[in-house]
């Protein structure tokens, strides 16, 4: 059976970012101008006054501080609350497709690749830009790369889930060098009038490319040991919007159709989930959580990573086994464990053994079990 090995990765970070102090004040902004504006109907309870947000709120609620953002003003203005992106021609490079050209050139130069010797890309995030054409094929015209190239979406599990479709395609021989990019324009899918989520998310892309052992020629390498996938059908966290909201002809004054989510069940629910999913996994390897150099798990919530690894190894959770992005790039659906096994895989040495984890709506879960060679 061939080896297969992560060769490279790689990371677009937005020119923008909003702090929690800029987020509060942009949103209390807005509550006060939405509570002025409905002033008469909360006075005779037919309408709630809109609460002001924090910093505090937001931190202990998520230990989110900070988040990059593809552009800023739209989404500070207490008028707008959303971003302004500027339409572009059918024949111009596309947004999503853009950040994942940048993050994958740097990929590529990681892996010591050039991209006509990609000849599989795979574009998997939360939100697609469009329908059709794939932003795949977009990505693969633009980059010059070969073969094929398809879209996918398991919300925050897209990654992981994109992850197995490499290994099964290099195992198979259908793909020689696998190019996986996250794109993620997660403020233009978040409700920024919404106190309960107006801070949860952040933009960015992440890249990374896949191939068999002996083909691989870049300095750092990590062998896939294992994959595994799982989903458990839930509504704590949805999107309902798409192209039928034309056709259904909803109340206009309704809460828009972008993301929302139950978090309370969200936390109580997918913790325990995420847990014994690791924990399988690592056992049908023949491996105990506590063998587990480092843990590069989905940035959504602090308490929710930190209660994961308890479960898995017991006592105090700490940066150096399972690192923290979260703070600096809040919630960047797909892309998060990404970004942790990006920016801190530095300090392991060859044997060690690491966990790609990532978790979200569906229920999705996907763990990746690599070792650095």
């Amino acid at each position: 059976m061939s080896t297969i090995v992560i060769s490279g990765t790689g990371l677009y970070q937005p020119p923008h970012i909003i702090t929690n102090a800029e987020l509060v004040e942009a949103f209390n902004q807005y509550a006060d101008l939405q509570n002025e504006k409905n002033a008469a109907q909360i006075a005779d309870g037919t309408a709630v006054a809109l609460t002001h947000s924090s910093v505090e709120f937001i931190e202990k609620a998520s230990g989110i501080k900070q988040r990059y953002v593809i552009e800023e003003q739209g989404v500070l203005d207490p008028q707008r609350m959303y971003p302004h992106f500027e339409e572009r021609a059918d024949d111009q490079l596309s947004l999503m497709a853009e950040i994942a050209v940048d993050a994958a050139k740097k990929a590529l130069a990681a892996a010591n690749k050039k991209p006509e010797d990609v000849d599989f890309v795979i574009c998997s995030s939360a939100n697609m830009q469009r329908a059709y054409p794939a932003m795949a094929i977009e990505i693969q015209q633009a980059l010059g790369a070969g073969g094929y190239g398809f879209d996918m979406n398991v919300a925050c599990s897209a990654a992981t889930f994109a992850i197995e479709q490499a290994v099964n395609a290099l195992k198979a021989g259908t793909a020689k060098c696998v190019l996986m990019v996250n794109p993620e324009i997660t403020s233009a899918h978040l409700a920024w009038k919404d106190r309960d989520c107006h801070f949860i998310f952040g933009d960015v892309c992440t890249a990374m490319v896949l191939e068999r052992a002996e083909t691989a020629t870049s300095s750092e390498q990590w062998e896939v040991l294992g994959t595994k996938l799982a989903t458990q059908f839930s509504n704590n966290i949805r999107n309902n919007f798409g192209f039928l909201n034309k056709a259904e002809d909803s109340d206009p004054d309704a809460r828009d159709k972008l993301f929302r989510q139950e978090g309370r069940k969200v936390f109580k629910e997918v913790v325990p989930i995420a847990a014994a999913h690791i924990e399988g996994h690592l056992a049908a390897l023949d491996k105990q959580p506590a063998e587990v150099r480092r843990y590069w798990l989905h940035q959504a919530n602090l308490g929710m990573n930190q209660l994961v690894i308890k479960k898995l190894v017991g006592g105090e959770v700490g940066p150096d086994l399972a690192p923290l992005i979260l703070d600096t790039y809040a919630n960047t659906a797909s892309a998060g464990s990404i970004i942790a096994f990006h920016e801190h895989r530095g300090g392991l040495v060859a044997g060690d053994l690491g966990v790609i984890c990532s978790f979200g709506a569906g229920y999705s879960v996907g763990s990746i079990v690599v070792r650095k060679l």
